[in-house]
């Protein structure tokens, strides 16, 4: 997983209510068991049209998307966070995230960042005028050019996590020393080998 530190891009602005993830990823697609390949097919029905936010100039190549209220809700898809990471996005600023998504973001390398709707209304004003925002995991603060800061908060293992590029089995690798020493000194009360 990459780390993510600070990321300075434009901003997509999807400003719906209760994104759900068959929305993100219709079920369809999810016939594939590797993580990537799936950004082609996010937002699916809705990018049929024409006139839908992400077909926007100023939103190309957008790394971070502004949503709606209770973003990710609905079915417990990881592929959902696959699919909006494949296609670009490094953050996801919402007033409300379902559980299950958010813990899937962070996994994937995304920050699921929970804002005010006030915070969130002042980004979207600014990055009306002048598209682009930082977002800086390590100060935690996102930044407009225009003078804009607004503060957030962030779960500090979540955050430790993104920082460092850790998923679950880079973060159990690290502790590969201490797991040896204890396997060295553990004798297991029978033989499993012999067991049949």
């Amino acid at each position: 997983m990459r780390p993510l530190t600070v990321v300075t891009s434009r901003a997509a602005v999807v400003d719906r209510a209760d994104i759900d993830t068959d929305q993100i990823i219709p079920k369809q697609f999810l016939k594939r068991i590797e993580r990537s390949g799936y950004g082609e097919f996010l937002f699916f029905d809705w990018m049929k049209d024409p006139e839908f936010e992400l077909h926007r100039p100023e939103y190309q190549g957008a790394e971070i998307l502004i949503a709606g209220r209770n973003f990710g809700c609905g079915s417990s898809r990881e592929h959902a966070a696959w699919a909006l990471e494949d296609y670009g996005f490094r953050v996801v600023l919402a007033p409300g995230f379902s559980d299950i998504f958010h813990t899937n973001a962070i996994k994937t390398g995304i920050a699921p960042i929970e804002l005010p709707e006030a915070s969130l209304a002042a980004l979207k004003a600014a990055v009306a005028g002048r598209n682009e925002l930082t977002v800086d995991l390590e100060s935690l603060a996102i930044t407009h050019l225009d003078g804009l800061r607004v503060e957030i908060t962030f779960d500090p293992y979540a955050r430790d996590t993104l920082l460092r590029g850790l998923d679950d089995i880079a973060r159990t690798l690290k502790r590969e020393d201490a797991i040896a020493a204890f396997e060295a000194g553990y004798a297991p009360r029978f033989d499993t080998r012999t067991l049949g």
